[in-house]
Formats: C-alpha cells, structure tokens, sequence
C-alpha cells in the first residue's frame, strides 16, 4: 500500500522530471516518467498548480499543453534560501543554522565561493 505522500514530494518528483528532459512533456509523459501509477488527472492538477505558482511554463501541443521548469534545480535552491533569509526576523540566526548545518566539505567550497566573490572588483 503505497499511502499519501508527504506534502510538495509529488511537485518535486514532477520537476525532477521535467529538469531531466531535453524538451517540454505533455502530462501523460511526466505520467509515465514518474513510473507510477498515478491518475492523469492528478499529473495534470499538479502541472497546472506548478504553472500558477510561476514552478512550470506550458506551451500550447495538439489540443493540450506541454511543459517544462522554469528555473534549474540549482536556481529554484537559491530563490528558495534567499526567500527564507528574506523572511527571517534574525538572519544572522538562519545564515548561523544552515552554515552550522553543513559538511566539512561543503564548508570548503562555500569559504571558496565568498573568497571569489570577495576577490571580484566592485
């Protein structure tokens, strides 16, 4: 028995899908990609709710839509943690969290990162 997934697991395995193609997917094919056993019709209503929320972009195909994400994976990451930081009453507290939160390694790479950005002229 499969049971209810938890909330936004089925909009990101929707845009999982349609990051890993090439081209726009008409809802049948997310359908199929999705390797489930989900109704169209809940493919189509989570298509169509990502298209409101700004997630997805649709073109018109045959007698329907296709689509496809608007933003990277990487992209929606950052516009999601900017966001938060945006919303936050203490910033200092969530940038102290997520920092806290992190690998060594990914400790590293985000001390390289400000090392660039702080190298770059003005």
């Amino acid at each position: 028995m499969g049971g209810r997934r938890p909330d936004g697991a089925l909009e990101a395995d929707v845009l999982a899908v349609l990051w890993k193609s090439d081209k726009a997917l008409m809802p049948g094919e997310v359908n199929a990609l999705l390797g489930d056993t989900l109704a169209y019709t809940t493919v189509m209503t989570v298509l169509t709710r990502m298209w409101k929320k700004g997630l997805a972009k649709r073109e018109p195909q045959g007698r329907g839509f296709a689509y496809r994400a608007v933003l990277s994976e990487s992209e929606l990451a950052t516009q999601r943690m900017t966001d938060t930081l945006k919303a936050a009453g203490n910033r200092s507290s969530v940038l102290a969290g997520f920092v806290g939160s992190l690998s060594a390694r990914d400790v590293r790479r985000l001390r390289r990162l400000l090392g660039e950005l702080e190298d770059k002229p003005s």
